[in-house]
């Protein structure tokens, strides 16, 4: 059985290297994702500031940090969270 995934992707507006982790998760044909935006954010900013774009899995926290690939976002969303 599949596990649904609830995905977030940390970003910016007007950021060059978000724009091409949004591409490279369509072709990794990754599930539909929720797009937080950092900037505004205090906390998000500082947690997430220097490494954005990050792919997030809500629940378990698990994170995929920017560079990626297709095969990574593949291999990211195939890993079964731990516990």
């Amino acid at each position: 059985m599949l596990r649904r995934m609830h995905l977030v992707l940390f970003q910016r507006d007007n950021c060059h290297l978000c724009d091409l982790a949004l591409d490279v998760l369509a072709r990794a044909h990754c599930p539909e994702f929720d797009s937080v935006f950092i900037d505004d954010d205090d906390v998000l900013e500082s947690r997430y500031g220097v490494r954005v774009p990050v792919l997030h899995e809500i629940g378990s926290g698990r994170e995929l940090d920017w560079p990626f690939d297709a095969a990574r976002v593949r291999d990211f969303l195939g890993a079964q969270a731990p516990g």
